[in-house]
């Protein structure tokens, strides 16, 4: 579709925008690949339910299951206008944009050599997934547990078992903290945010 000959109104309204807008609306629609938010200042999509769309990673900086658990039909909001989607003529937005980054406050607050208590998560042939609270799941290699390369999970720790690890370096740039066991030091893992 020519949006720009079919629905110039829209087509103008959309290049009006700049990056880093703050433009707010009503959630209108909620599928499994996003949000569709109608906008306060903005006209009607002719075709979709409103003319800005949340993705599913710019809804929030935390780990969640369905867009539901973070936004509902029919609720106002305020989202960082990221660009112009001339394809669908649609405003492409982020929520999370506009809170702050939970893992640069988790960078702030935390140095290497500083010890955490966590809940392994899940035990897998690479090692041991350890939930640290906050929203941050590491991982401890399994070289890491017996010294060696993995030839299958872990043993010796189950899902729900409490351990200490140790930070070994935070990577803000690469979003990661490398983790070691506390009676290890040689290698390290990562720090996944969720």
């Amino acid at each position: 579709m020519d949006w720009q000959s079919e629905s110039p109104e829209l087509w103008a309204y959309l290049e009006s925008l700049h990056r880093g807008d703050i433009l707010s609306g009503t959630v209108a629609a909620i599928e499994p690949f996003g949000v569709f938010v109608a906008l306060d200042d903005g006209p009607d999509h002719p075709i979709l339910p409103g003319v800005g769309f949340l993705g599913i990673p710019e809804l929030s900086w935390r780990r969640f299951d369905d867009p539901t658990d973070v936004v509902q039909v029919g609720q106002h909001v305020a989202c960082e206008f990221l660009g112009f989607d001339t394809y669908n003529a649609e405003a492409r937005l982020s929520l999370k944009a506009l809170e702050p980054d939970p893992f640069e406050a988790f960078a702030d607050r935390t140095v290497g050599g500083q010890e955490f208590r966590g809940t392994v998560e899940k035990v897998v042939p690479i090692g041991i997934f350890v939930d640290l609270g906050d929203g941050f799941v590491g991982l401890v290699p399994s070289r890491e547990i017996d010294g060696r390369p993995a030839a299958g999970p872990a043993e010796g720790f189950e899902v729900g078992d409490e351990i200490a690890v140790v930070v070994r370096e935070v990577d803000l740039p690469g979003r990661r903290v490398f983790l070691s066991r506390p009676e290890s030091g040689q290698h390290a893992g990562s720090v996944l945010p969720t």
